[in-house]
């Protein structure tokens, strides 16, 4: 499962999948203390998408994406509407 080396492409491909099929996306963030690595994962079982930082302004940037997903997981509204409106 290879890392994403940008953030900008991170979240762009993340989005695509999620807009896919919403039903099917899991989200995992973790933070491993011994390394002081912070890995957000967007997968749907078929693709696998992971972005690894170790700085820490990335978790501000990390924080507001994730929230934005959770958003949009548990909104009423069209989902393809609301992704372009943030």
């Amino acid at each position: 499962m290879p890392f994403f080396q940008t953030w900008d492409e991170f979240t762009r491909a993340a989005e695509k999948l999620y807009l896919k099929d919403p039903m099917k996306v899991r989200v995992v963030l973790k933070y491993r203390h011994c390394d002081g690595n912070l890995c957000l994962k967007v997968t749907d079982d078929a693709v696998c998408l992971q972005y690894k930082t170790d700085q820490a302004q990335d978790v501000k940037r990390i924080e507001k994406f994730h929230g934005q997903l959770m958003r949009l997981m548990v909104s009423k509204e069209s989902r393809s509407a609301q992704m372009e409106t943030d």
